[in-house]
């Protein structure tokens, strides 16, 4: 019955195993068959055997890597998610993991190296063979985050001078050409690329046309030190499918190509979103208990003050509560209205810093913008709280004050939420991980105080 239950959980999570393939990977897995599991896995990409290995248990993902272990190649170890990767490798006998690495581009190599120890690191570096060992530890030096550590070393250059047929005759000599590539880049004399022509066009053209009358208006290239959010950003804005990498001297030493920089947004885009909510980047569903809990204390107990923070305004107020219930009442849906409203305008401001859509120029106009939307937002939930307030407690002036807190509460949350994540972005602080607790804070304490401190006026 339980592992009934799991192939429904999986198969829909990953619509491309089918139960029938759940049911004979787990039975396989079960009787300890590595040929049975072995036959059931022919057919399934490696991505969807890394997605398998996610869903599994620690303890069945130990017993399938020791059945399937020597039937692991390089696209899986690749495709594995960062969180578990470690753990296979050390359960995978050490053959095939050498065996494996030798497989990928230099890029991927890095992309296992960072998640490694540095035992593990320098076991699969002795592994390769030495000029893919030095292509490695050259893309390693780069700094953590950078292009040079998101390239591949593998190129595919050509003199700038050359013709289409003297192209062609010199890729169908070359023994050492990757797997894939996309575009072939043209270098000078100094080893500089100075454009690219893509495959398609080069094979379509004449023998003697020059090569330099086939670049694409799209080249451009990229500092090895360059962080690869901007990266990313870059191939996106200009639907990009390489781009070479150069050094301080401007040579070429490398290539990013685009499905790595998919990989990036789609990091970065996750990151922002953990980061919003207090978890750190690195958090999985696969952490222990105890790496869960101490990634997320420290923004619970951040939390925690903001929140003894907006107890204490409430204390100022202790007289005007016992003396109006209806105030303790109403005070939460003043302060959630606000919250929310505040985290809808973060939201949008911290992803628009982030592609930089907001930016120093446009920060006024986007400003007013928001500011307007929260007013009108308030005016018009501050009509419909007063006539709720009306019916609910018969109190005429009552319904006025949380009218009037209404629009100042969801003003100040959009001013909040725009000018919160623009200041810490300026003072070099990650907008999506510092942004929630200041705004929360603002708008509870703003809330609380306009509703309670206009209550204490017009009403006591």
């Amino acid at each position: 019955m339980q592992q009934a239950e799991q192939i429904d959980d999986v198969t829909e999570v990953l619509d491309e195993i089918t139960s029938e393939q759940w049911d004979v990977i787990l039975a396989a897995m079960e009787a300890e068959d590595p040929q049975a599991l072995k036959t059931a896995l022919e057919t399934v990409h490696a991505a969807d055997i890394a997605d398998i290995l996610e869903q599994l248990s620690s303890d069945q993902r130990d017993r399938f890597v020791q059945l399937y272990g020597s039937e692991f190649d390089g696209d899986i170890l690749s495709e594995i998610d960062e969180s578990i990767r470690e753990q296979v490798i050390e359960a995978l006998p050490r053959e095939v993991v050498a065996e494996a690495v030798r497989e990928l581009d230099s890029d991927d190599v890095v992309d296992i190296l960072e998640d490694l120890e540095q035992d593990g690191q320098d076991f699969i570096l002795q592994s390769l063979e030495s000029d893919d060992r030095e292509a490695v530890q050259s893309a390693m030096s780069w700094p953590e985050g950078s292009a040079g550590r998101l390239m591949q070393s593998e190129t595919v250059t050509v003199p700038e001078d050359y013709t289409v047929g003297e192209t062609i005759d010199f890729l169908r000599a070359a023994e050492w050409l990757p797997a894939q590539f996309y575009h072939i880049i043209l270098v000078d004399l100094e080893g500089r690329p100075t454009g690219y022509g893509t495959l398609g066009r080069i094979l379509a053209a004449r023998r003697d046309v020059h090569l330099t009358d086939l670049s694409e208006d799209s080249f451009r290239t990229v500092s090895a030190t360059e962080d690869e959010g901007e990266v990313a950003r870059l191939f996106n804005k200009y639907h990009l499918i390489s781009m070479p990498v150069v050094d301080e001297a401007e040579k070429l030493v490398g290539v990013i190509t685009i499905d790595d920089a998919m990989i990036v947004l789609d990091e970065e885009a996750e990151e922002d979103l953990l980061r919003l909510a207090g978890v750190s980047e690195e958090s999985s569903l696969s952490d222990r208990i105890w790496d869960t809990v101490r990634g997320r204390f420290v923004w619970l107990f951040v939390n925690l003050l903001t929140a003894i923070l907006a107890s204490i305004v409430i204390s100022m107020f202790e007289e005007e509560l016992e003396a109006m219930v209806a105030l303790a009442v109403l005070m939460p849906i003043v302060a959630s209205m606000g919250g929310n409203a505040g985290t809808q305008t973060m939201t949008v401001a911290v992803r628009a810093l982030a592609t930089r859509e907001l930016t120093g120029q446009n920060a006024r106009r986007v400003l007013s913008r928001e500011l307007m939307v929260g007013t009108i937002n308030g005016l018009a939930f501050g009509v419909i709280m007063s006539a709720v307030a009306a019916f609910w407690f018969g109190v005429p002036m009552l319904a006025a004050v949380i009218a009037m807190a209404m629009v100042l509460t969801l003003a100040s949350a959009a001013l909040s939420g725009i000018v919160l994540p623009l200041l810490l972005d300026r003072a070099g602080i990650d907008p999506a991980l510092a942004s929630g607790p200041f705004v929360t804070t603002v708008t509870d304490v703003v809330g609380f105080f306009a509703f309670l401190g206009l209550a204490s006026v017009v009403l006591l």
